[in-house]
Formats: C-alpha cells, sequence, structure tokens
C-alpha cells in the first residue's frame, strides 16, 4: 500500500489549499478514507472522513469550510480547505481505513501518507 499526498504549502489566512492523496497497491473503492493532521505539541486528530460509499464526516473546527471527496477512477482522496485559519496549520496526512468505513480511533487505520506541511500565516 501507498499512500502519498501533496498540495501542502503557505497560505494566508482566509485562502484555500487542495491536499490530494494517491493511493495505490489496494482495492481504493473498498476503503474509508481520512484526513488527520497533528500541529506541533498537539495530539493527531481526525479532520475529515470518507466512506468507500462515499459518506462524509468532519471535525466540528472544519465543518463548512473543508470538504473530502474521492474519485475511485483515479484512486485519490481530496480534501479541499477554504477560509483557512492559522489555528489550522499542521501536518496533515491520509489515511487508509480497515474497512469501508471510518473510526475516529487512529489504530482503526492501516496505512498512512509521509504527510504533507500545511502553513497558515501572514
Amino acid at each position: 500500500v501507498q499512500l502519498v499526498e501533496s498540495g501542502g504549502g503557505l497560505v494566508q489566512p482566509g485562502g484555500s489549499l487542495r491536499l490530494s492523496c494517491a493511493a495505490s497497491e489496494f482495492t481504493f473503492s473498498n476503503y474509508a478514507m481520512a484526513w488527520f493532521r497533528q500541529a506541533p505539541g498537539k495530539e493527531r486528530e481526525l479532520v475529515a472522513a470518507i466512506t468507500s460509499g462515499g459518506s462524509t464526516n468532519y471535525a466540528d473546527s472544519v465543518k463548512g469550510r473543508f470538504t473530502i471527496s474521492r474519485d475511485n477512477v483515479k484512486n485519490t482522496v481530496y480534501l479541499q480547505m477554504n477560509s483557512l485559519k492559522p489555528e489550522d496549520t499542521a501536518v496533515y496526512s491520509c489515511a487508509q481505513s480497515s474497512s469501508s468505513y471510518y473510526y475516529t480511533l487512529i489504530s482503526r487505520y492501516n496505512y498512512w501518507g509521509q504527510g504533507t506541511q500545511v502553513t497558515v500565516s501572514s
């Protein structure tokens, strides 16, 4: 299993970024996928998740600003981030769930990407 994130960078408050996670070496459409983030000195947290069927779930802190989506042809999961705030600054990682459904427990995710840095600052 390989998960490769891209799209991170430096953006001003109020700006937007789109993260991508390209998956390979497994049947992508069978598994839920999720985006996590970890800021310095803080625990890793679930940001958004999507089931194999396309149902989504978001952390309260990003509802209405972030959108997770998936393309089962391109084997890619996306995270569109709008109205970014300084507190969104973190390393963002995608992860493959152990099933077609998402979980909040980190231990239920089998594989992880290397992460991409998102910095929101003026």
